[in-house]
């Protein structure tokens, strides 16, 4: 029997609905389907095992349920992981042989009524045009047919393990002075973040850590600053090193110093290539070290004087990770808190991880986190502005602001970098146009070192809209 999926929901990167709106238990169903039928199909027709995985959010078990129905109905066996953060889904699937492929039902740092699921398939990311395909499936009802077992597996203490092995070789009396904040808003991560905390060395101090759905304390979404409150006063009060934040499903990172400063995306990133490119060994020389188009400019300019190789790429945690494994690159990043290590590690996108090895760069470049904030340049930039465009207009508007570059740049423009919009070199600093590849927006950003140069950046922003007939909106969320 065919499914038709609500057409706002097949997403770029993931799959992403209201509940009770535009996603529901059929589409799980549907889901699990078509996904299973692609994993046999790349096999021939032969058995495939799938990991599934859920956060904490009140529909997640049901969406579960479901999608565990689907994937065994297309003649999949089934692992339950059960409730957990994405990063473990992803570390069951890339830890085990015998698993092809895993999904994580997850609403990551959405409203609580927004579910999705996010998917890995024969350990490369599962996005773009293979999503599409689990429409196409559905609406021929294209599937394949079986009866899959299902079985359950405890994977958090082997998760929690694999995440020490961060710390091999980091001196311990280093690890053992610090003193750190650790907030779970609820989310995902609260127990394996429990579990870790409680064998790390040092002083921990943990923060909403039971999974609630309602997100009663505050929104897990650790890139806007009024979430990182109650770990700021934490930090405060118990004179800590730094805080750590996650988001809701565990795969994005925030972070504070020990002064309260915001430690941004970009700026996590230097600080990870430092002691990646300084303390490591000679396999790193020259490294490819990659960021999304909203980095700034410092954190690029700092890899190469480090000697590593700067890679500016598309926005997005699915297109970077498939290129870390294009230019084996063992460091990548975004603004948004997505913190890819394959050094050491397996290259998917792990902030309780990502924790870990702030703790590991501090004691290896013996300098406080603090101290590593203090020293990165400090810039004016304007937040991630995101404006709605109609659907139809946001990819056509940007391929006009790039001809026009293209074609007359003007004379304060020293570079166009079209990798994912159009990012502007001048000698004020730079601005970024892009559309977004999830919803009906525009995303812009600038960054300068004078005020005076933003507010010029800013201008030329305005300028490219108003020549496609647009204008920069009141500012909306995620």
């Amino acid at each position: 029997m065919a499914h038709i999926f609500d057409p706002t929901v097949l997403r770029e990167y993931d799959i992403r609905g209201i509940i009770g709106e535009t996603l529901g238990a059929d589409d799980a169903r549907a889901i699990g389907r078509g996904f299973g039928t692609l994993l046999r199909r790349a096999k021939d027709g032969g058995s495939a095992t799938v990991a599934v995985g859920y956060d904490g959010r009140i529909s997640s078990p049901m969406l579960e349920h479901a999608l565990v129905e689907g994937l065994t109905a297309s003649g999949c066996d089934v692992v339950r992981i059960g409730l957990g953060a994405t990063p473990m889904l992803y570390y069951a699937e890339a830890s085990s042989e015998e698993i092809d492929g895993g999904i994580q039902i997850t609403g990551s740092h959405n409203p609580p009524n927004y579910n999705g699921f996010k998917m890995v398939f024969q350990g490369r990311p599962f996005f773009g045009a293979d999503i599409a395909q689990l429409g196409q499936l559905g609406a021929a009802g294209d599937w394949e047919d079986g009866a899959g077992t299902v079985t359950s597996r405890d994977i958090m203490a082997a998760y929690v393990e694999r995440m020490l092995a961060g710390l091999a070789g980091v001196d311990t009396a280093a690890l053992s002075s610090l003193k750190v904040g650790w907030d779970a808003g609820n989310g995902a991560a609260g127990p394996a973040l429990e579990a870790l905390a409680a064998r790390l060395p040092g002083e921990h101090h943990l923060l909403f850590t039971e999974i609630d759905g309602h997100f009663p304390n505050h929104h897990p979404d650790p890139t806007v600053e009024e979430n990182l409150t109650d770990l700021r006063r934490l930090v405060a009060q118990k004179r800590l090193d730094f805080g750590v934040a996650f988001d809701g499903d565990g795969d994005r990172i925030g972070a504070i110093d020990g002064e309260g400063r915001v430690i941004w995306g970009d700026q996590l990133l230097m600080i990870y290539a430092e002691d990646l490119l300084s303390c490591g060994d000679e396999k790193h020389a020259g490294a490819t070290i990659i960021a999304d188009v909203k980095a700034s400019r410092v954190l690029f300019d700092h890899v190469a004087k480090l000697g590593g190789n700067p890679l500016m790429w598309k926005t997005g945690h699915s297109l970077i990770k498939s290129k870390m494994k294009e230019t084996a690159s063992p460091l990548a990043g975004e603004m948004s808190g997505h913190v890819f290590f394959a050094d050491e590690y397996y290259g998917f996108d792990d902030a309780l991880y990502a924790g870990v090895r702030l703790l590991a760069a501090s004691a290896r470049l013996g300098k406080s986190v603090t101290e590593l904030r203090g020293a990165i340049p400090e810039m004016l930039n304007t937040p991630e502005m995101r404006f709605q465009v109609d659907e139809a207009r946001k990819f056509p508007a940007i391929a006009e602001v790039s001809e026009r570059l293209a074609t007359n740049p003007g004379p304060e423009v020293e570079e166009v970098n079209a990798t994912d919009g159009v990012r502007v070199s001048t000698k004020d600093g730079w601005w970024l146009l892009r559309a977004s590849n999830t919803q009906d927006v525009l995303v812009a950003r600038a960054e300068s070192d004078t005020p005076e140069g933003l507010e010029r950046l800013m201008a030329q922003i305005d300028e490219q809209l108003a020549l496609s007939g647009l204008e920069r909106g009141e500012s909306v969320g995620h």
